[in-house]
């Protein structure tokens, strides 16, 4: 899988499922992405301890990048982790990783819900039409999202695919965007 650090430098695109990759007015976003493209490894390198990390909901969770993050857990520490509803694997609520990762969930699936009933992580019950104005509000700070998307199109494009959800609020209130380029 390749995983891209989008930064924070994202803007919108033509409608609120696209968002495009802003460029220097010297570089253009075919060299910004060449040189911005790693391995999902390299791209949790660059995530702080004590962050809150965002992870995409349903079928766009960024699983290759969610292995890389709980690869590294061992350098984590107080790292909160949110999401809307995720259906595949949620390592980070396993007991071994109750010191590294505190995780949030605004809905519980099956793969958090012993966690969550054990202790070892939260739910925050909320309407899904206020979660998107609670991260931008900051009073659910999210500042890292991971997340899932199609490669550029010819004008720098990337689709956000199925599950945008709270996806887009998260992705703008962010202060670091890493990709997994589907």
């Amino acid at each position: 899988l390749d995983s891209l650090d989008i930064g924070a430098r994202l803007c919108s695109g033509r409608s609120s499922r696209a968002l495009r990759i802003e460029t220097e007015k010297t570089v253009s976003w075919q060299e910004l992405y060449a040189k911005k493209r790693t391995t999902p490894t390299e791209a949790v390198r660059r995530i702080p301890c004590g962050q809150c990390v965002f992870i995409s909901s349903g079928a766009a969770e960024p699983i290759g990048l969610v292995q890389a993050l709980v690869d590294q857990a061992g350098r984590f520490v107080d790292t909160h982790i949110v999401h809307l509803l995720t259906l595949g694997p949620a390592p980070y609520v396993e007991p071994k990783y109750e010191g590294n990762f505190r995780h949030n969930a605004f809905f519980i699936g099956g793969n958090v819900r012993s966690a969550v009933h054990a202790g070892r992580a939260d739910y925050t019950p909320v309407f899904l039409s206020r979660i998107p104005s609670l991260i931008r509000s900051r009073r659910m700070p999210v500042d890292v999202a991971l997340i899932q998307c199609s490669p550029p199109d010819d004008f720098g494009y990337v689709n956000l695919g199925v599950s945008v959800d709270i996806g887009l609020a998260a992705i703008e209130s962010a202060h670091t965007v890493i990709a997994e380029i589907n």
